[in-house]
């Protein structure tokens, strides 16, 4: 095991995501403008693309992590049949759900009842498929909808919060089923689909479109909210959640119901970007 990795398990994930939470928000404009710089410099971020082009302008680090982009900068696909990437990031894994085991990395795998925290609700992906999107620092954070869907159910699984680096998941077993993470039900034109929010450390702070910051507060035990009657409708390529810092996102699909493009590990994604067919 190396260092880096050991530290994933000793580190006290939760309190460096509070200490974490507190210090993006400072609007102490030297220690903001210094996380800025160092974020856009060292990842080379495209600001050119930001509703904000000006990175020192943002009230706070979070602020700037969470930009909006241009209402150019990111299209839906054409077809109103194409199922979206719902981030910009990397394909860490694409393909098909056997016998509700989800692929991670070599030798890796995690199952559908685990990541949903719930046998019934993993049902209808016993035999479907998946898509999971890392995003990393220099990426636009704002998680978008793979699909028209109607909210019919969120669940905040408690967890750890290892990294979701490429390094973490390809070592740490079942890491996506153990971190912390938001699920989001949706009933689609073609069935159910999940959209599962992963948090990680020093990231796992998640809101969204229709609740505000749902973590923090960390959840103790599994929490559920349904919003059945509520006709919370989002469509296709709607702004559905962000994250405030980077984590990574996983949807599934129940068999049947879509066709997935042939996406690489690693290969890069956009908002909007074709991955598949729905129908």
């Amino acid at each position: 095991m190396t260092f880096k990795l050991l530290l994933q398990y000793v580190l006290p994930h939760r309190a460096l995501s509070r200490v974490v939470y507190w210090a993006t928000r400072w609007t102490f404009a030297p220690w903001k403008n210094w996380l800025i710089d160092s974020i856009v410099r060292n990842y080379d971020v495209n600001m050119a693309e930001a509703a904000q082009p000006d990175a020192l302008a943002y009230q706070h680090f979070n602020a700037f992590f969470t930009r909006k982009l241009r209402a150019d900068a990111r299209h839906a696909d054409a077809d109103p049949a194409a199922l979206l990437s719902p981030a910009d990031g990397r394909i860490s894994q694409a393909g098909a759900i056997v016998d509700g085991r989800i692929f991670q990395a070599k030798g890796q795998y995690y199952s559908a009842v685990e990541l949903l925290g719930d046998e019934t609700a993993a049902a209808p992906y016993r035999d479907g498929s998946f898509v999971t999107v890392y995003l990393s620092p220099r990426d636009y954070h704002r998680v978008h909808m793979p699909l028209k869907g109607t909210l019919k159910e969120t669940v905040h699984v408690p967890g750890r919060i290892f990294s979701v680096a490429p390094f973490a998941v390809a070592a740490i077993p079942r890491l996506f089923a153990r971190n912390e993470r938001l699920v989001c039900h949706f009933e689609g034109e073609h069935g159910p689909f999940v959209v599962v929010m992963v948090g990680a450390i020093l990231v796992s702070s998640v809101a969204t479109v229709w609740d505000g910051l749902v973590i923090p507060p960390y959840a103790p035990a599994i929490r559920r909210k349904s919003f059945t009657g509520q006709q919370i409708t989002l469509e296709r390529f709607a702004e559905m959640a962000r994250f405030n810092m980077g984590s990574t996102v996983v949807v599934l699909l129940p068999g049947g119901t879509s066709t997935l493009e042939a996406l690489q590990p690693q290969q890069a994604v956009k908002v909007g970007q074709r991955i598949g067919s729905a129908g």
